[in-house]
């Protein structure tokens, strides 16, 4: 997925999508193109794509030079050593700026193009013994996947123009911990997600026993993804808003809050989560890189929380924590 600022796309076969700024980059085995054009076709006809061959080993750095490009893809090859950088721009004078500082080659796209996307099928992700989350959208495959995987609620969350399919590190780590939180918690806790996007762990959340639900993103199209998602996999109870997360005053607190966000957004969101979580509530933060991780622990222990569960995945950091006062007094810190 992607965002106005950073971008950020899940996984799987993927969600590339203009979203506020509330992820940052990944990058994605194969690439669903035409949630990528959504974004474009209100504007043009057509776009450009620069591409480059690039070794895998430099991922890292094409995610440096280009960390900020809403439009920015890896998609690694066949066999796993090589990956195609690529970006799409909406004028082939932006193409070219990018052609001069890194080489590499331009290419026009018409819409026509795009017309008849290839969504290849995704395996199960399967998250404890609870769920199985898939893009599948079909009734008749849906119902398949449900008779072989019985012990499981399947949960159906199609690649559209949104992120939050659940294979980003991100995102199953969290869907994890909301398990974790539902068993631990009497039934009818309330939660907030922020930067929802498909609102996959919204939906989690109250399949795992949350009641009072409230979901939130700065994107519309996350927004209507989410109305959807709901509806799809039968979920009611949630209020849903447009909300940029930076500009909330919150009036309610919650049990647990969720914010799947970039660093440095979360960072700047932690006065508003401090207005959102009661006492003895949980936080659950994530969207975190590795390298970011400790600038972000130390603006939360700013506002009073501590995070003494703290998971790495790859270059992605996850961590469940609450309120320092109350983890002192249960000796969890």
């Amino acid at each position: 997925m992607v965002e106005r600022h950073l971008a950020k796309v899940d996984v799987v076969s993927s969600n590339l999508i203009a979203r506020s700024i509330f992820y940052p980059i990944a990058c994605v085995i194969s690439v669903h193109k035409h949630f990528l054009f959504s974004t474009f076709s209100f504007f043009i006809e057509s776009m450009y794509e620069w591409s480059k061959l690039s070794g895998v080993k430099w991922m890292d750095a094409w995610e440096d030079r280009f960390r900020g490009n809403p439009n920015f893809v890896i998609e690694i090859l066949k066999g796993g050593k090589s990956s195609r950088v690529r970006v799409f721009c909406g004028t082939e004078k932006e193409a070219a700026a990018i052609v001069e500082q890194f080489g590499g080659s331009v290419r026009k796209i018409q819409r026509a193009e795009w017309a008849n996307p290839v969504v290849k099928d995704q395996p199960l992700l399967k998250i404890r013994d609870v769920f199985g989350v898939t893009t599948e959208a079909d009734p008749k495959k849906l119902k398949k996947l449900a008779a072989e995987n019985p012990a499981r609620e399947i949960l159906s969350i199609p690649a559209e123009m949104a992120f939050g399919t659940g294979d980003h590190a991100t995102t199953s780590t969290c869907l994890r911990l909301l398990v974790d939180i539902g068993r631990s918690r009497p039934a009818g806790w309330s939660v907030a997600d922020l930067g929802t996007g498909t609102g996959l762990l919204v939906i989690a959340a109250k399949k795992v026993g949350a009641g009072e639900a409230y979901a939130c993103d700065f994107d519309p199209y996350s927004v209507k993804a989410t109305a959807d998602n709901l509806v799809r996999n039968g979920v009611e109870g949630v209020k849903l808003e447009e909300k940029d997360v930076l500009k909330w005053k919150p009036r309610k607190k919650y049990d647990v809050v969720v914010a799947n966000l970039f660093s440095t957004i979360l960072i700047q969101a932690f006065p508003v989560i401090a207005q959102l979580v009661k006492p003895g509530g949980e936080v659950v933060i994530s969207g975190i890189l590795a390298s970011q991780a400790w600038d972000v622990f130390t603006a939360a222990a700013q506002h009073g929380f501590g995070f003494p569960t703290v998971i790495r995945k790859g270059k992605w950091v996850t961590a469940r924590g609450g309120w320092m006062n109350d983890l002192v007094e249960k000796g969890e810190v």
